[in-house]
């Protein structure tokens, strides 16, 4: 069953925000950058993230419905070790970003097995904000 969030100021319907999450959005406290494994190049950074997906900001517009193999690296701190999490994920919608210059990306990961979920969910809980 999904639910539909209630629109936000200055949000109508047909817009990104007319969809349907089961899942609250968690903000990181800073941007991870997100790499297309296939081409090696940093696609965007992590704006938001829940287990089911992730929302990117980038400068260049990624087709719809395109399946991507994505990894997310970070380094925790006063670690030497760089920490990176693998998926598979489809982008759902693309939009201006507030700033022009940008675009904001949805993707939905494709990837449901533990191995995948329980880093995500220690990401969040190590570098998400407590709101």
């Amino acid at each position: 069953m999904y639910v539909k969030r209630p629109f936000e100021k200055d949000e109508l319907p047909g817009d990104k925000a007319d969809d349907r999450r089961t899942i609250k959005r968690r903000h990181l406290i800073f941007y991870l950058r997100v790499w297309d494994r296939a081409s090696g190049e940093v696609i965007g950074h992590v704006v938001d993230i829940t287990t089911e997906g992730i929302m990117l900001i980038g400068e260049q517009e990624l087709p719809l419905h395109k399946q991507f193999d994505l990894e997310i690296r970070w380094r925790k701190p006063g670690s030497e070790e760089d920490q990176a999490i693998g998926f598979r994920a489809e982008t759902m919608w693309s939009s201006p970003d507030v700033n022009k210059a940008f675009r904001d990306t949805g993707l939905r990961l494709l990837d449901d097995g533990e191995e995948v979920l329980e880093p995500i969910r220690q990401l969040i809980k190590h570098y998400g904000f407590d709101d």
